[in-house]
């Protein structure tokens, strides 16, 4: 059985003019000369400046299910429907930002679903996307640098790495915030944080940050200093004067040169790591400028905490968006379409049309196999689609697509299909059949029986559930008996079902119920179409086509004995 609830659950060396050498990815442009003008109110403090012109999140419309979904766990559904497939192929590369909890936290109201459906149609553009990516990109750098930061031994030089990395991040903010006044946005996720960038790059602390950082760098790009080494000594001087003796060097030294050689340069350091001897340098050139370094030390002290948590909240949640199209735009790139479905939670009237499996397309696609899309609708009292026909015919396919459309419809995602309208559910229970285990000595009828039971209780009239050959080990009379109490009690709860069986008696229970039939080829009924058609059940004209199709009805074979 598996459910799911919704709403559950490099170092730098200094050369002779005090500029630095970052071992990692190449530091970007200048901070921008100019800053946004500034804005009346002053941003606020840690959690409270979270709700600044009504800014939550990019995924959630209240901080407690943003809170909860990071406890998240694996639903119970996700191996039975192919949803950890799903996820894993979504978030895959993108392990630093910790994605899976997102998607094991399905939303609990309508309004929530379409707020991030609004957020993932804008961030669908492909020049927005560029600058959440690049804006990412810079964010990486950050990370990473402050993680090496913790593993640097030399105070100076990791006051140095932090002023860089400050840099970087002042500079992804101001150009995020640029990037998106240049899109017209349609969806409020993304005008809120516009807003709140916008007013967190104008406020008091941001801009002295930039300021100070500005300035801090300006005072050691002055930093001018000479050695002088002899034998096993080295003296460190300022360097206050202004003559450059490279050319004089130069042509000292040309007499020497063999003709037609190239110059030989001497490559930057490749590694973060200081050795002693830099390290040595360093604090004497520090003792030659004490006022710099002193402000410098002040300037980490006083900025330690730079990092806005909004911003790195937004820089983790845009993730799931651009993790979640990236997946779906290779498959588009196959031919396969999405939609953004309309959900309801009170009216039941469900469809889709051209949906798929989105597991089973990725790997068909990888193998350059064909993809079978189904439609399917249930409307006014109908409740139950029960699924029959021939093994192997695409039956537990078109059950697990059910799930897995109504699954990524309550996590704001489109869905694999060209139109769809999905119910947002309260609880999604699976039940598809388990290897039987010998350690188990209850049998597997009865193992199925608890199972069905335990869903049976949970299960309310906003549930899906989707059951796929449940009793199969038992007998055919036995089956229907079990199989028709089963769907009684769901038609009772009124709650939305796929019921895979042989047992095609169940497909014609009650107006609750619809038949849908998995098809074969007319002229060959040994080989499966895996289309999934709404028709009645009608085992026994391919058990008479296969017959004939081998000589075997009852007529053939009497008229082969008489002869």
């Amino acid at each position: 059985m598996g459910s799911v609830t919704p709403g559950d659950a490099g170092g730098i060396g200094h050369s002779g003019d005090g500029s630095a050498h970052d071992s990692g990815a190449a530091l970007p442009a200048a901070l921008p000369a100019a800053l946004p003008a500034a804005l009346p109110a002053a941003l606020p403090d840690d959690a409270a400046d979270r709700q600044i012109g009504g800014f939550t999140s990019l995924l959630f419309m209240s901080v407690a299910d943003q809170s909860r979904a990071e406890a998240a766990e694996t639903p119970e559904c996700f191996h039975d429907l192919n949803l950890d497939q799903i996820v894993e192929a979504v978030i895959a590369g993108r392990e630093e930002y910790n994605l899976a909890p997102l998607f094991y936290f399905p939303l609990g109201d309508t309004a929530a679903v379409n707020y991030r459906q609004e957020v993932m149609r804008d961030i669908e553009d492909a020049d927005l996307r560029l600058h959440l990516m690049a804006f990412a990109g810079a964010m990486h750098t950050v990370r990473a640098r402050r993680s090496r930061l913790g593993k640097l031994y030399y105070r100076l030089q990791k006051e140095r790495w932090f002023v860089d990395t400050v840099e970087i991040y002042c500079g992804a903010v101001i150009r995020l915030v640029s990037d998106l006044e240049g899109h017209d946005l349609a969806s409020r996720g993304l005008i809120a944080a516009r807003e709140y960038l916008q007013r967190y790059v104008a406020s008091n602390a941001f801009v002295s940050l930039v300021e100070d950082t500005r300035s801090i760098l300006a005072d050691l790009g002055d930093v001018k200093y000479a050695l002088l080494v002899k034998g096993n000594r080295v003296t460190v001087f300022r360097h206050d004067f202004d003559v450059d003796y490279s050319e004089a060097v130069a042509s000292t030294f040309e007499k020497f040169r063999n003709a037609g050689s190239e110059p030989v340069r001497a490559d930057p350091p490749t590694s973060a790591e200081m050795n002693q001897v830099d390290a040595g340098v360093l604090e004497r050139v520090a003792k030659l400028y004490p006022e710099v370094f002193a402000r410098l030390g002040s300037y980490c002290t006083e900025h330690a905490g730079y990092l806005d948590q909004t911003v790195v909240v937004m820089d983790r949640e845009v993730q799931f968006y651009l993790a979640y199209i990236e997946h779906i735009d290779y498959c588009r790139s196959g031919g396969l379409g999405f939609c953004y479905p309309e959900v309801c939670d009170l009216d039941k009237d469900v469809h889709a049309t051209e949906a798929f499996d989105l597991a089973l397309a990725v790997s068909q696609l990888t193998h350059k196999a064909p993809i079978v899309c189904n439609d399917f609708f249930l409307e006014g009292e109908e409740r139950v689609c029960v699924v029959s026909g021939p093994n192997q015919g695409g039956k537990t396919t078109f059950a697990r697509m059910f799930g897995q459309l109504h699954y990524l419809a309550s996590l704001g995602c489109p869905v694999p299909g060209k139109d769809a309208r999905l119910l947002l559910f309260d609880k999604l229970f699976t039940h598809f059949e388990r290897e039987e285990d010998l350690g188990n000595l209850s049998g597997k009828l009865q193992d199925d029986l608890v199972r069905i039971h335990s869903i049976l209780d949970q299960a309310t009239s906003r549930s899906i559930l989707v059951l796929n050959e449940i009793f199969a080990s038992t007998t055919l009379q036995d089956a229907v008996f079990l199989g028709t109490r089963v769907l009684e009690r769901i038609m009772e709860l009124d709650a939305l079902c796929v019921y895979v069986t042989f047992v095609e008696e169940l497909a014609s229970l009650s107006a609750k119920t619809v038949s849908m039939v998995s098809t074969v080829d007319p002229e060959n009924p040994a080989v499966r179409t895996f289309k999934i058609l709404r028709r009645p059940a009608d085992g026994l004209s391919y058990a008479l086509a296969i017959a004939e199709m081998h000589g075997l009805t009852y007529e053939l074979v009497k008229g082969r004995l008489a002869r």
